[in-house]
């Protein structure tokens, strides 16, 4: 009786988290239309959800497996289509419903798959889009996810990423790089002489909405990895952890502006909140309290710089900041528990081995994903095309890719009034 009632508060606490990660992607949709141009924002919106559903479709009918199947020589899961294996190794620790199991790790390769759409915003061809979400879900994503969470080779070294700052952001963050690199930037965006020329979003009020839609969710992203709900003084301590990590890194991006542009950013500061956030999630339940206010404000620093180096050194159109967010900071959060956790972390008597692995696992998975990202990338850009034409990315591609005259048709003028007026 003890047991069932211990199963049934776990698996609730798991579909709660489920719910409240499902619903980040609303606000990863609102922060990158927000971030970006009005004549986008229905493609956005599109991108958005589609990744979802072609994500749950091909995670459910493979990507599962190769994530939690048994192991192949710690490199990938036992292939099982339709998530019906044996997955007997997974069965030894999770006492859950496997189908409970199935749909929370479902949205957590969503969110994988759609970091990649900011950083490749306004330009992108939505049928390209919808063809390397298919194998970030497909392939990609379960493989590293199989290293560290499905009993794989990292998970063998005592790798740490307890809700996925590698796992899941590292990923997105490393396939948006190489793909904002291989599509090149914004028409506009440089000028012949390597000047950049900020494109503002057309909605802070949007971007800052979704900022705040993802914070409630990392409330679901976090606390929600322990998969239980009686193990109360870990899931206070992660929701702490999560909290004043974000308020830390978003309190730091607000001055390091503040001092260097002589006003506080409002863009790079809601980014900072993301930042904080991103960084925490891979130590949030190992260090404590005040570490993760040190990791926040670590984080405010390495995304505000971080977002700077790409669109200014290396000359990279991010229009979302995703990289700097994602890529950066997740990897920068995963090093960082190598340092700060409670139990083994360097500053607490552990030794170098837990901040070796830590950053060997970072490496491994960021050379992974820029491999296998490449090469999908090529595929597409050799086959159906990866970029669309001048003339359609002038006019939006809310016009050419979903005929779409405007995603706020109350805000333009209608050619047809002109003939009762």
């Amino acid at each position: 009786m003890e047991q069932n009632y211990t199963l049934a508060i776990d698996t609730i606490w798991v579909l709660l988290g489920t719910a409240l990660v499902f619903f980040m992607q609303a606000g990863f949709a609102m922060v990158e239309t927000g971030f970006t141009r009005a004549k986008n924002a229905g493609n956005i919106i599109m991108k958005n959800l589609m990744d979802f559903v072609v994500g749950s479709l091909i995670f459910y009918i493979l990507g599962f497996s190769l994530m939690f199947g048994d192991s192949i020589g710690g490199f990938i899961g036992l292939p099982a289509l339709l998530s019906q294996g044996e997955f007997s190794a997974l069965k030894e620790w999770m006492a859950l419903d496997l189908n409970t199991f199935i749909i929370w790790q479902t949205v957590f390769c969503a969110t994988a798959a759609t970091i990649v759409s900011g950083a490749m915003a306004e330009r992108t061809k939505f049928s390209a889009y919808l063809v390397y979400s298919f194998c970030i879900s497909a392939v990609i994503y379960p493989v590293v996810g199989h290293w560290i969470w499905g009993g794989g080779w990292l998970a063998g070294l005592g790798f740490h990423d307890f809700a996925g700052s590698t796992v899941v952001h590292s990923v997105g963050g490393w396939s948006a790089l190489i793909g904002a690199m291989i599509l090149g930037p914004r028409i506009g965006k440089y000028s012949k002489s390597g000047k950049v020329n900020a494109i503002p979003g057309h909605s802070l009020t949007l971007g800052a909405l979704g900022v705040f839609i993802l914070w409630l969710g990392w409330f679901g992203f976090n606390p929600g990895s322990s998969l239980s709900g009686m193990n109360t003084g870990t899931n206070s301590l992660i929701f702490m952890t999560t909290n004043l990590a974000a308020a830390a890194a978003t309190l730091t991006t607000m001055i390091i502006t503040w001092v260097r542009y002589k006003k506080p950013d409002v863009s790079m500061t809601l980014n900072g909140s993301l930042a904080g956030l991103v960084a925490i999630t891979a130590g949030c339940d190992a260090v404590s309290i005040e570490g993760a206010l040190i990791i926040g404000i670590i984080a405010g620093f390495a995304v505000t710089f971080g977002i700077e180096f790409v669109d200014k050194k290396l000359k990279i159109d991010d229009p979302v900041g995703a990289i700097g967010v994602h890529g950066i900071c997740g990897s920068l959060g995963t090093i960082l528990v190598g340092l700060f956790a409670v139990d083994g972390g360097l500053f607490y008597g552990g030794g170098f081995k837990y901040l070796g692995v830590q950053i060997l696992g970072v490496a491994a998975v960021a050379v992974w994903t820029m491999i296998t990202i490449s090469i999908v990338f090529f595929v597409i850009k050799k086959t159906i095309g990866l970029r669309v034409s001048a003339e359609e990315e002038v006019d939006g591609l809310d016009l050419h890719e979903h005929g779409l005259s405007s995603s706020y048709a109350d805000f333009e003028v209608k050619s047809h009034l002109k003939d009762v007026i």
